[in-house]
């Protein structure tokens, strides 16, 4: 997938939206993949997002969270954290298998099938150009954030 387009998709989103892939056209776009909302390691990696969020805005670069839960989780989640960036309900998971991060994971000693913990960073053009698996979320959004510093960045009516 790695410098391939990314087909438009759309799932619907906190703030009562639809989010559209093809309306962040001309922008830059983290998308980062969480296992659920309200817990410890999504809770810390959203938090660092939120922080961040100042810098990835100066360098025209938008963020969206998506996870299973339901939009009425993603909500509160949202609220609780105050983040500025909307979250995306993929419940029936068709980005999910776009981005092929359902995996089979160990929780206590079980198999269970879950959100694998991921980023992408999209282009203006939507062309995938990072992604990141199985993250630890320790030091992530920085690197993120460094990649983002080196992408251009694309101006409307420029």
């Amino acid at each position: 997938m790695l410098n391939q387009p990314i087909p438009d998709f759309e799932l619907p989103s906190t703030g009562n939206k639809v989010f559209h892939l093809s309306a962040t056209s001309g922008k830059n776009l983290v998308i980062y993949f969480y296992p659920k909302d309200n817990t410890p390691g999504c809770t810390t990696e959203g938090q660092e997002f939120r922080d961040a969020s100042g810098d990835f805005a100066t360098l025209d670069c938008d963020i969206v969270g998506i996870s299973r839960d339901s939009i009425k989780s993603h909500e509160g989640f949202k609220m609780k954290m105050d983040f500025p960036f909307e979250l995306l309900s993929d419940a029936d998971e068709a980005v999910c298998k776009l981005f092929n991060v359902i995996k089979m994971k160990n929780m206590y000693g079980k198999q269970v099938r879950g959100i694998e913990r991921s980023t992408f960073v999209l282009d203006g053009q939507q062309i995938l150009r990072r992604e990141w698996r199985g993250v630890k979320v320790a030091g992530h959004v920085q690197e993120v954030l460094e990649f983002v510093k080196t992408l251009p960045r694309e101006r409307h009516g420029s």
